[in-house]
């Protein structure tokens, strides 16, 4: 390709809402342009082919993994969701409209619904089984405030498989395979990852890997083991269960007057005794569907804080909301005194697992200014793991140090086993003719979003540096002085080699200044260029390294050849 024929609308100006380097380069560079400002983006030339080259590793790796593609309906029938329960549990960023005849639809955030209704209508028998369907397509998540540009936008391309399977142990033999060709894909596209344990969230099921691109920019925090290769989302991170070195209260069971001590710090220093001896009891509004809704009382202990993800799955709540005072006086409760024994029995009580039997504990007396001493947790609660992981607590696995990083959640894999098969009526006969629902696994990768992932990883301040995988132009030409006739002559024979050995060159023949191009090409970010310039004359031409911005000076005659041996 021609510069010169080339849309790149490149600029020096910094967009106002862009803060992540991503954002900047890829709106800077002409890879995309926003729409209005609402969290949608259109792909111009460049971005196009970054986009194809990335959607080609994904797809080529899902193909040799013995995966099928296909294209489902971006418009999704409302009457689908509502029959997998998820029409109002999903939430507000759920697009729902209605056409001219009152049909409710959605624009599809993921398509569970949608590949399943094609599955049950396709596959009767056990000998169709297994099978793994995937789609390329964009998706639509209306985020209430959507930035970070292809990072958190609204509409976005998405890869997202499903697979179906007779029974448990397949569908995890298809999870462990597509674990490792996402490993594949994300070590093509040149990226730093990291497997984590997962929440499953919306989607559902009982056990999810993500696939975390490292980098300081991103939202997520996830919780990784120094000693070995630990990983999880902060959401389903675990730790050995702690020990406290300061010894237990040797108090008897009384009632005390503590006016002053409502907070975990006061009434640890009202004790004298570590916060690991304490229940702290968080009251928190459980939403469920149909505006029901229930107050909840988690109990853990003083010295660790609650998780409110791993609380929400604990009730099997839509989402948790804050308690105002005056509703938990209502309620018969007493802030800053309550406890997890003698509720009301409209309040429902969640204790951390790591109290289970445990003694010597100072909690609220359930009456204003008064907590009791001596209790043990026992008797019949719901169990449940509640708590944070802390940095420097002990990994689960290997009992080393975990530490926080941050990260960019670039794929996500489900075990759904039959979330979405029962109540969507999708089940094949077995070898006996008994018909038994399909049991599935879901695979997703945000394609658009990895371009962003991408330049977070591989930038600097002048612009991005795309790896091989993934660059719009294998290699870029750059003609200095185009009115020289010389080096116009050996750009034109240059490109023309490359063109014919299948090396996607981008061939610079406009005839702006030197110091703009170079600033093109840094901004622009292809892995490699040609420099044909002054030191032409001396029979040297240089070849570029994008990344660090290496030169070296190669005689012209052998440019061609050398570009072929480095490249191919």
């Amino acid at each position: 390709m021609r510069f010169s024929r080339l849309l790149v609308p490149t600029t020096k100006e910094t967009p106002n809402d862009a803060t992540l380097a991503s954002h900047i380069f890829l709106i800077r560079g002409g890879f995309i342009q926003s729409v209005g400002g609402s969290g949608l983006y259109n792909f111009l030339p460049l971005g196009k082919k970054v986009l194809d080259r990335v959607r080609g590793v994904v797809k080529e790796e899902l193909d040799n993994a013995g995966c099928q593609e296909v294209s489902l309906s971006f418009v999704t029938p409302a009457s689908l969701w509502e029959e997998s329960g998820r029409y109002e549990k999903y939430g507000k960023e759920l697009l729902r409209f209605k056409d001219r005849k009152d049909n409710e639809f959605v624009l599809g955030p993921t398509h569970e619904e949608m590949m399943v209704n094609l599955v049950r209508q396709s596959v009767k028998s056990y000998k169709q089984l297994p099978l793994n369907l995937y789609q390329i397509n964009l998706k639509f998540r209306d985020e209430i405030r959507p930035r970070f540009g292809l990072m958190r936008g609204r509409e976005f391309l998405m890869k997202d498989g499903y697979s179906f399977h007779t029974d448990e142990a397949d569908m995890k033999r298809e999870f462990n395979l597509m674990e490792e060709t996402y490993k594949k894909i994300f070590t093509r596209l040149g990226l730093e990852f990291r497997v984590v344990e997962a929440d499953s969230g919306a989607i559902g099921g009982s056990g999810s890997k993500e696939f975390m691109v490292l980098a300081d920019s991103g939202e997520d925090t996830i919780v990784v083991c120094d000693g070995c290769d630990y990983g999880a989302n902060i959401e389903a991170a675990v730790r050995q269960e702690k020990q406290c070195d300061a010894p237990a209260p040797q108090l008897g069971s009384e009632k005390v007057h503590t006016p002053d001590a409502s907070t975990m710090e006061e009434l640890a220093s009202f004790f004298n005794v570590d916060p690991f001896y304490l229940v702290k009891t968080v009251a928190m509004r459980a939403l469920y569907d149909e505006g029901k809704s229930q107050i909840v009382l988690f109990a853990l202990r003083g010295s660790d804080e609650l998780q409110e993800v791993k609380a929400c799955n604990a009730v099997d709540a839509n989402e948790l909301v804050e308690v105002s005072e005056e509703e938990l006086e209502a309620a018969g409760l007493v802030p800053g005194f309550m406890a997890p024994f003698d509720t009301p029995k409209e309040v429902r009580v969640v204790v951390d697992t790591t109290l289970k039997g445990a003694t010597h504990l100072i909690c609220g007396a359930n009456e204003k200014g008064y907590h009791t001493t001596g209790n043990t947790i026992e008797g019949d609660f719901a169990y449940h793991d509640i708590v944070a992981v802390q940095e420097g607590d002990a990994c689960a696995k290997c009992g080393g140090t975990l530490r926080y990083t941050k990260g960019i959640e670039a794929g996500h894999i489900f075990q759904l086993g039959t979330r979405y098969s029962e109540p969507l009526g999708c089940t094949f006969l077995d070898e006996n003719g008994k018909a038994k629902p399909m049991v599935m696994g879901t695979y997703g990768i945000g394609v658009s979003r990895l371009l962003a992932a991408i330049i977070e990883q591989h930038h600097d301040e002048k612009g991005c540096i795309w790896t091989k995988e993934s660059a719009p132009f294998d290699l870029y030409i750059m003609v200095s002085n185009i009115k020289d006739e010389a080096q116009l002559a050996l750009g034109e024979e240059v490109y023309e080699a490359l063109q014919s050995a299948g090396i996607d060159v981008l061939f610079d023949d406009r005839k702006d200044r030197f110091g703009a191009k170079m600033k093109d090409y840094e901004l622009i970010g292809i892995p490699h260029a040609v420099i044909i310039g002054k030191k032409l004359s001396d029979g040297l031409v240089e070849f570029v390294t994008r990344e660090g911005m290496v030169k070296e000076e190669v005689p012209s005659e052998e440019i061609v050849s050398f570009i072929r041996e480095r490249l191919c």
